[in-house]
């Protein structure tokens, strides 16, 4: 499920919304100036090679980028490997690198074609928790404060836009915000 968690930046616990209403959830992203949207789901993306999920997707990432803003298109993908011993080290550290609190000079935009993540956006005076799944498209504009969390067992694909080849720069603030804030796994476990 789609879910947006507004909370007060300076006490996660002072919930300020909690919705899983798309309509709901896009117009208060609009309202601070970022992009949601839902596009059609792919039967079976996991098991889809990455050039035919580009190639399913064709349409759409034509129209998102009309304007050819975005050079590099690609896909990440990470899924549980239980049969690979080191799969817990490789998810730890998938997750970690993504944990505290940066921002990027170029916009933050994904497709999630499968799976779940969750950005979290510190926009003045609050954090806004977004659960992507598959379907959802976000898109954070360059310098927002935020973080991302994939879960304790990260699992996704995801169409990635950027300007540049080496698009996704952290500038990492050194706060330790996010530290305070519910995990994806938190978010998805309460009531």
């Amino acid at each position: 499920m789609t879910l947006l968690q507004v909370m007060a930046a300076d006490d996660a616990d002072k919930v300020l919304l909690r919705t899983t209403d798309d309509a709901v959830i896009a117009a208060q992203l609009a309202d601070r100036g970022i992009t949601f949207d839902r596009w059609p789901v792919v039967d079976n993306a996991a098991d889809t090679a990455s050039d035919a999920l580009l190639a399913e997707y064709t349409d759409r990432v034509t129209e998102l980028n009309a304007s050819g803003r975005y050079r590099h298109i690609d896909i990440a993908r990470i899924h549980p490997d239980d049969a690979n011993p080191e799969w817990p080290r490789i998810a730890k550290g998938a997750r970690e690198k993504f944990l505290d609190e940066h921002r990027h000079a170029e916009d933050e935009v994904r497709f999630f074609a499968g799976g779940r993540g969750c950005f979290y956006l510190h926009l003045d005076d609050a954090v806004l928790a977004v659960v992507c799944e598959g379907g959802d498209l976000l898109s954070v504009p360059a310098a927002t404060l935020h973080w991302f969390d994939m879960g304790t067992r990260p699992d996704f694909i995801a169409i990635r836009f950027f300007e540049e080849e080496d698009g996704w720069v952290g500038d990492f603030t050194g706060d330790r915000i996010s530290e305070g804030f519910p995990t994806l796994d938190q978010l998805l476990a309460a009531p």
